[in-house]
């Protein structure tokens, strides 16, 4: 459990503990469990890894007294509050937390600011029985904190930025070493037109927070130069922190070199057979067909996103060659139709795309090679 923890005294006379911002760090690294007594709607915008939502207020309580506060005050605003969420209600409250608690004996709880939510939520728990801290400063304050560790570790000097066209492997390169921070892990997404996953990506705070969090799992490890793949501002629909951008802009570059043919390779294993693999294991009780249909469909309108730049006649030409790819690989499973479009897609579209942007930061170049060249290189930073 925490120590130095600063006592907070209630008017009833019972001592609340606090967990202040010097044992937020700690809070992280273990990975304790967190109970956000926020309402829903402010737990959907962001919280973090491992915080389970177990409001005082629904959505509904907390407008009414809102609304409430603004019009009579605070102290009628408290009184309807006492009013809402008393009785039955109030014991099932508590009984949800308590039973999350004997789950999570080192469990922490917080609200937004660390106010009257948390400390409600902490006497109450107390009067049943159950001691628990609260964070002090609430959900602001550990936000404000993981902000600052983005800053902090956001300095071209800390970082190394893995670049390479697409189908080099960059990704495979990130997950060999121990040293990187998975920016596409974090976002759930895999950055081009064709990135989306099954499952949806985190809210922008929610993946501001897991940067945060990886950076200080690396910075406990005394690791002070950290290798990212080079991203675009956006990783779907996930922007990278402004500070963590511009360093990874003004960062030494490495580059992953590969063959077309390796590199179509690598685009069947991660695009089609791994990608289709998770739409199973995330539609389970669906039939292969319902979940191939999903596949095709996501693949077909990833395509479809990218009309514009491709051009409307040479986009008729690839639409028909990843249908017939996917009819064949449905019907024979065979996949070997899928190089026919992503051949031409690579050479014409994402090649020309990524060429342009290498010219642009050809002096930042520090080396060249395969995925094993790089790895080598870059175990030794």
């Amino acid at each position: 459990m925490f120590v130095s923890i600063l006592p907070y005294q209630l008017i009833n006379g019972l001592v609340l503990n606090k967990i202040n911002a010097k044992q937020f760090a700690k809070l992280f690294l273990s990975e304790t469990a967190l109970i956000d007594v926020r309402a829903p709607i402010e737990y959907s915008k962001g919280a973090f890894p491992g915080a389970i939502n177990l409001p005082i207020l629904d959505d509904s309580e907390r407008q009414k007294i809102g609304h409430c506060y603004k019009k009579n005050g605070q102290d009628a605003a408290v009184a309807l509050g006492h009013e809402l969420v008393s009785g039955e209600i109030k014991q099932q409250r508590i009984q949800a937390w308590e039973t999350l608690i004997q789950q999570y004996p080192d469990a922490i709880l917080y609200c937004f600011r660390g106010g009257m939510r948390s400390k409600l939520s902490q006497q109450w728990l107390m009067e049943a029985g159950c001691k628990i801290s609260m964070v002090e400063g609430g959900f602001k304050a550990l936000r404000k904190f993981l902000i600052e560790i983005v800053d902090d570790y956001s300095q071209a000097q800390n970082l190394m930025v893995i670049g390479g066209r697409t189908g080099t492997g960059k990704t495979r390169v990130i997950h060999q070493l121990k040293s990187s921070l998975d920016l596409e892990g974090a976002a759930n997404h895999r950055g081009s037109a064709f990135g989306k996953q099954p499952t949806p990506q985190p809210s922008q705070i929610d993946f501001e927070n897991n940067i945060a969090i990886a950076m200080l799992k690396l910075k406990q490890q005394n690791i002070n130069r950290i290798m990212v793949e080079d991203e675009s501002k956006l990783i779907g629909r996930n922007a990278l922190p402004q500070n963590l951008k511009k360093a990874m802009s003004q960062a030494e570059l490495v580059i992953v070199e590969q063959t077309l043919d390796e590199r179509i390779e690598v685009v069947v294993d991660e695009y089609v057979v791994d990608l289709l693999k998770h739409y199973e294991l995330i539609n389970s009780k669906l039939s292969f067909y319902e979940v191939f249909n999903i596949y095709q469909k996501t693949m077909l309108d990833s395509l479809q996103s990218i009309k514009k730049r491709i051009g409307g006649d040479r986009y008729k030409e690839l639409f028909q060659l990843m249908k017939n790819a996917m009819h064949v690989h449905l019907e024979n499973n065979d996949i070997s139709q899928h190089q026919n479009w992503i051949r031409p897609l690579l050479s014409e579209y994402y090649d020309k795309m990524y060429d342009y942007q290498l010219n642009l930061n050809e002096r930042r170049v520090v080396f060249r090679g395969n995925r094993e060249q790089v790895f080598s290189f870059l175990e030794k930073k």
